[in-house]
């Protein structure tokens, strides 16, 4: 039996990192979906979200929930913001510049929060009411820091889907992904469509951010998890909002089996022999919808 609870643990912390990472794949698809751009910042918000939970809990004492809100209110705010103060004036203009200016805004802000006295360089730490508990059933150990990602993130997702699939807002968001001609001939607004995309991919990001520092700790690398998160947008089709977080799901258990079975360096490319054993059956991923387009 003991062999069985070391797998199920191994698979548990899996799919709590794979909550994280679909967390972030959902921003790469929401963007996309409703601008057909892939924002390659979307994980360097996750890190400016960690920073901003940091900064509140360790430096400012505030309760963990109050911070949790606070981070997304920021960070909502945050994502508006840019959107209108850089993206927007960008519409018309070629994908590509688009996603470069993506690119850019990635190193901006890594670049910016080594600078901030009180961030910079240094790694951090902040205490949730989870760290440290446990939860024991029979022989199996699970971490709370673990569970509580995993129910989190599953509040997170209905919460969404209730959002897209019963409210006004969220129907014009859906629409204008499929047809934005359409949309504006129907009275929807593309551009506040376009704006409530980007704040909450943003918030998104946050969330990812405050869940993930107590396990990864903060530090102003965390972005890089977006190189983890795009290919599980792509394993469960770029279009497909439930496909994101089953992508990540994927790739977080992949990781973390790799991690503890296979020789040191597995874990690292586990995930992409996944990805590419996948896409040679399913080019379009498996939760995305093949297009065919004359030329």
């Amino acid at each position: 039996m003991g062999w069985i609870n070391e797998v199920i643990q191994t698979v548990i912390t899996g799919i709590s990192m794979g909550c994280v990472y679909g967390l972030v794949a959902l921003g790469f698809v929401l963007i996309f979906k409703a601008t057909e751009v892939i924002n390659f910042a979307q994980g360097e918000l996750l890190m400016l979200g960690a920073f901003i939970s940091y900064t509140l809990i360790a430096l400012w004492n505030f309760p963990y929930w109050a911070a949790l809100l606070g981070t997304i209110l920021f960070m909502g705010f945050f994502g508006t913001l840019l959107e209108r103060t850089v993206l927007r004036s960008l519409v018309g203009e070629p994908v590509y510049a688009i996603v470069i200016v993506t690119i850019g805004i990635s190193f901006f802000l890594r670049s910016t929060v080594s600078m901030i006295p009180g961030w910079g360089t240094d790694t951090y730490g902040f205490r949730t009411p989870f760290t440290e508990k446990l939860v024991r059933v029979g022989q199996l150990v699970i971490s709370w820091e673990n569970l509580s990602i995993i129910l989190m993130t599953s509040v997170l997702i209905f919460i969404l889907f209730s959002f897209f699939r019963y409210t006004r807002v969220g129907t014009a968001m859906r629409a204008t992904s499929q047809n934005q001609l359409a949309a504006v001939y129907m009275g929807i607004s593309v551009t506040k469509v376009f704006s409530l995309t980007w704040t909450i991919a943003a918030a998104l990001g946050g969330i990812g951010g405050i869940l993930l520092a107590p396990i990864t700790f903060v530090h102003m690398n965390m972005g890089f998890i977006g190189l983890k998160a795009f290919p599980a947008a792509v394993l469960g089709g770029f279009d497909s909002l439930p496909g994101a977080m089953v992508g990540g799901l994927i790739i977080g258990i992949t990781e973390s089996l790799a991690g503890f079975y296979l020789p040191k360096g597995w874990k690292d490319v586990a995930a992409w022999i996944i990805l590419i054993g996948v896409l040679m059956i399913r080019p379009q991923g498996l939760f995305g919808i093949q297009e065919k387009k004359k030329v």
